[in-house]
């Protein structure tokens, strides 16, 4: 999973070599190139996490940041593009995201689905499904998904 994170890096060796020198460390690496990331507010995040965890075996990536204020999905390249959804922030290409190592906590982020290592993605069509379902049980009094 490191070393496909590590691809899209500028430098992939040198990335490794950070994340070995310091586990604990973030690389900040380029969207847009085999992934895009949907950036939703955590109370969404949580129950929309819950709906496609029941959808698919595997979800692809999940980052949240140490705020517990919102929540990163990883998808397909060109997605961040396209999404229309009202209060999702897109990181595709020409913007960075903060990555920490796989596996690890750091101080800016945590893994809530780690990398698998072969480029599983979030299907943006079930994902903006499981929004939904997540944002009607939110609307009707559900819990936000921590539970």
């Amino acid at each position: 999973m490191v070393e496909w994170l590590a691809a899209v890096a500028p430098d992939p060796g040198a990335c490794r070599w950070e994340w070995e020198r310091d586990p604990r460390g973030v690389a900040l690496l380029p969207a847009g190139r085999r992934w895009d990331v949907l950036i939703i507010p955590a109370r969404l995040g949580y129950p929309t996490l819950d709906v496609l965890q029941r959808l698919v075996a595997r979800p692809g990536p999940v980052l949240c940041d140490f705020g517990d204020e919102r929540m990163g999905f990883f998808v397909p390249p060109g997605t961040a593009a396209r999404w229309l959804g009202t209060g999702v922030r897109g990181a595709g290409r020409g913007t960075w995201i903060v990555v920490p190592y796989p596996g690890r906590t750091t101080g800016a982020a945590r893994w809530l689905v780690l990398p698998d290592g072969v480029g599983t993605l979030t299907d943006p069509a079930l994902l903006e499904l499981a929004m939904h379902e997540a944002a009607a049980r939110l609307a009707a009094g559900g819990d936000d998904g921590r539970s």
